[in-house]
């Protein structure tokens, strides 16, 4: 037997034993995960990937007593093939044409197996990542198909999931460190959906929204909105204090309307103009301390005192100071178009190809509610986008990342997730004609709207312990391709399953460190702990709290 001899030819891998393993890898370590090259006599190549290994024990009789035999070691390789080179060097997947048996076997050298990832045209290359066990093979995808066809990123905490998110952004800017060059203003768009307040560090020039700087006026919530805002579900009276809504909402939109009469009788509930939320406030308190004349006099109207919960509900969103970005003075007083060019980067005296929302200052029972009306708004514009400029293809495409996604849109969750549910899908389902993609970043996919997650067709799959995680996975790729997902609970940080229409092939990639990096890096609490006693300022903490 040769050093290394192919004794096995299956559709789904290659079965190689190995005399002398040191001669065969030339005194590099062979790994699982190293690359081999399986050719014939006219030069036709298998390149494949080593999936495991076992070694055998092989009786070799004595030269000094035949009776008493030696054994020598082989080791059995077997491997993934992932597709032929020609002659001219070409990496083609799948199909092939090579001799049965195949001859020899090597280490595929370094240029071997970057032209499996080179299969990738020039002008679409987007680089973010390189093999996770081959670190001097670079592995681009399809910059078109990537960003085109929704994105999902995937792992546990820690596993890196906010890091690779800034690391793509930033490659899709032309963002560089002090090392690469300057960053310059390009025509990317980008709108983060921040929920841990992580990534203004990692976009220092971007147009960062917080609660104080964040304009989202109550009047532009559609009906479903409006009434998971003000309603509760639950409550006896709540299909009296709906058609109280509706009747107020409605008329206010109408009396504040500056058209002609004919439109003023066209305007509906949902109608995207503007109402006071104050005229809603006074004719539901009207309605509830509502009297009619009766045979007998005054008596008290159908609605009397029925309304006091919704009331107390309304008066208490009216006048939280934490709602201010959404029921505030600014919030009456902006328009469409400032909305819009706030989460677009388009702001008066600056652009930006980044957005931050950061919603860490956002109370969770409203939290829904603003991922569902910022996303309405930003397919609405793009849908408009398309509408005007027919003939045009989308010059603005958009790319909508949703940190933390199942907060806001678990799957078979409470009616209260319903807004932002319908919001994420319609752009999932419908985003791309109209150049708009979402990118999806969670620590449990399996928890997420499954329709969301039907449409994404590019996955970054970091480490995964959860079972029902990794099985979720393991769905997404090829059969023969499935052991790469048994490495998901071990992965390191930075490193990941790449998965898609946009790659070459599924890989297990290590991506490029963010620089700068965004600010999600664990609590260094022993670090912490052994310092002296530290004093905390509390007056400025309340103050801040109760403003």
């Amino acid at each position: 037997m040769s050093s290394a001899e192919v004794i096995g030819v299956y559709p789904d891998r290659i079965k190689i034993a190995i005399n002398n393993i040191t001669e065969l890898s030339a005194g590099e370590p062979l790994k699982v995960g190293s690359y081999l090259r399986v050719y014939d006599s006219a030069d036709c190549s298998i390149i494949a990937i080593i999936e495991n290994f076992s070694i055998e024990l092989k009786p070799v009789p004595s030269r000094d007593n035949a009776d008493v035999p030696t054994y020598q070691r082989v080791y059995i390789l077997e491997a993934l093939p992932l597709g032929f080179l020609d002659a001219d060097g070409n990496f083609e997947r799948g199909g092939g044409s090579i001799a049965i048996p195949p001859k020899l076997v090597e280490v595929a050298t370094r240029s071997e197996v970057q032209k499996v990832y080179d299969t990738v045209p020039e002008g679409k290359k987007f680089l973010f990542a390189h093999l996770a066990r081959e670190r001097h093979v670079d592995v681009p995808v399809d910059g078109d198909k990537f960003f085109n066809r929704h994105l999902a990123i995937v792992g546990s905490t820690g596993s890196g999931k906010s890091h690779a998110m800034a690391r793509i952004i930033q490659t899709a800017i032309g963002m560089r460190d002090d090392r690469h060059g300057e960053y310059q203003l390009n025509n990317t768009h980008i709108v983060i959906f921040d929920i841990h307040c992580e990534y203004q560090t990692a976009f220092p020039n971007a147009n960062f929204l917080n609660v104080e700087q964040l304009t989202l006026p109550y009047w532009m919530l559609n009906s479903e909105e409006l009434q998971d805002l003000l309603i509760e579900s639950r409550e006896e009276q709540s299909h009296n204090q709906v058609a109280t809504l509706k009747r107020a909402v409605t008329a206010s939109r109408r009396s504040h309307y500056k058209g002609d009469e004919e439109q003023r009788e066209l305007i509906h509930y949902d109608s995207p103009l503007y109402f006071d939320i104050d005229d809603v406030l006074t004719a539901a308190r009207a309605k509830n301390e509502e009297t009619i004349e009766g045979a007998r006099g005054p008596k008290q109207g159908p609605l009397h005192g029925k309304l006091d919960n919704f009331i107390t509900r309304l008066e208490n969103r009216c006048y939280d100071r934490r709602l201010d970005f959404l029921m505030g003075e600014r919030a009456k007083r902006t328009s469409l178009e400032e909305t819009l060019r706030q989460f677009t980067g388009y702001t008066t005296g600056a652009t930006s190809n980044v957005t931050v929302i950061d919603l860490s200052g956002v109370p969770f029972e409203v939290l829904s509610i603003t991922v569902s009306l910022i996303s309405r708004l930003l397919f609405d514009y793009a849908y408009y986008y398309k509408k005007t400029n027919p003939e045009m293809r989308t010059e603005t495409p958009l790319l909508v990342v949703y940190e933390e996604a199942h907060k806001y849109v678990p799957k078979g969750g409470p009616a209260k997730f319903n807004a932002a549910r319908v919001a994420i899908e319609r752009i999932a389902k419908e985003g791309r004609k109209y150049g708009i993609t979402a990118a999806i970043v969670s620590q449990r996919p399996s928890e997420i709207s499954e329709t969301i997650f039907s449409q994404c067709s590019n996955f970054l799959a970091m480490r995964l312990t959860n079972p029902e995680d990794q099985n979720y996975v393991k769905r997404l790729i090829p059969d023969s391709l499935g052991p790469l997902t048994e490495s998901l609970p071990m992965l390191s940080s930075g490193e990941a399953l790449l998965i898609g229409d946009a790659a070459v092939m599924p890989s297990l990639v290590r991506l490029e460190e963010a620089s700068p990096i965004p600010s999600s890096s664990d609590v260094r609490y022993l670090h912490e702990w052994v310092r002296p006693w530290h004093d905390v300022a509390f007056l400025p903490i309340i103050a801040d709290w109760e403003s």
